[in-house]
Parts: structure tokens; C-alpha cells; sequence
């Protein structure tokens, strides 16, 4: 399971460090794609797999599920883990998710999501937990 929060570096290269704790979870290789809020999504490749899945049964006769399925495969790139644990974004997610120097990564149970870090900050502050749970009160959450 991928737990917490972490602030790390972008170089100039496109690579960025990924936290020695979620690195052996991931294994050598992952799946980066484009995710909702203009983050990120890294995923282990057995989560990709089951997520792709998914998308592969979307109706195709809905619209807004046919466009998501197609944008959220067709932005997925493989990517190895380095030996300093470093992975290498491609450029076209760089610029999705507006990756600037200083990026946050949050452990989501069986992905991760890396964000431009001042656009997370803002993010959270906009998004408080007392508020969101006044709103899931019908999920028993």
C-alpha cells in the first residue's frame, strides 16, 4: 500500500526521485499517465493492468466514458525505475500536469500521484477535510 506525502525535485532531464519506500512496491517498472485535476498517476504495473481493464469495458456508447477511456490509455508511457530511483516523464505529461521544479507525490493506496507542488498546496487548501466529509456523509465514510 502507498501512504503519505512527499516533496521532491524535478531536473532539467524530466527525471524525478520516487520515494524509496513506494520503489520496491513498484518493482523495476510502472505506468505514468495522465490523471483528473492535471496530476499525474503512477501506477504498479498489476494496478495498470486492472485499470486499464476497466476502461477496456467502458460502454463505448457513451460519450464522455468513450473520451476517457481513449485520453486516459492513449496518455499511459512505461517507465523504469533507474538505479538512483529515478523515473524520466515524457515531456507531453511534463506539460499536462505542469510540472515545474518542485513536485509532490502522494501514496493513494495502489497509485501514486505526482503534482506540480504549489499547484497541491493550492489544492488542499481549497479542499479541506471537514468539508469534503460533510459531503460523503451517504458513502459511510
Amino acid at each position: 500500500m502507498f501512504i503519505g506525502e512527499y516533496s521532491h525535485k524535478i531536473d532539467n532531464k524530466r527525471r524525478v526521485a520516487i520515494p524509496a519506500k513506494f520503489r520496491e512496491k513498484l518493482g523495476g517498472k510502472a505506468v505514468i499517465a495522465k490523471g483528473i485535476d492535471n496530476c499525474l498517476v503512477l501506477y504498479p504495473l498489476e494496478s495498470w493492468k486492472e485499470e486499464a481493464e476497466k476502461l477496456e469495458n467502458i460502454p463505448s456508447g457513451k460519450r464522455a466514458a468513450r473520451t476517457y477511456a481513449r485520453v486516459k490509455l492513449a496518455s499511459a508511457s512505461d517507465v523504469k525505475i533507474d538505479k538512483t530511483g529515478r523515473i524520466l516523464i515524457p515531456d507531453y505529461l511534463k506539460d499536462y500536469a505542469n510540472l515545474e521544479k518542485k513536485v509532490a507525490i502522494l501514496g493513494l493506496s495502489n497509485k501514486i500521484e505526482v503534482w506540480d507542488e504549489a499547484t497541491w498546496k493550492k489544492y488542499k487548501k481549497k479542499n479541506s477535510v471537514e468539508d469534503i466529509a460533510q459531503g460523503l456523509e451517504d458513502l459511510d465514510i
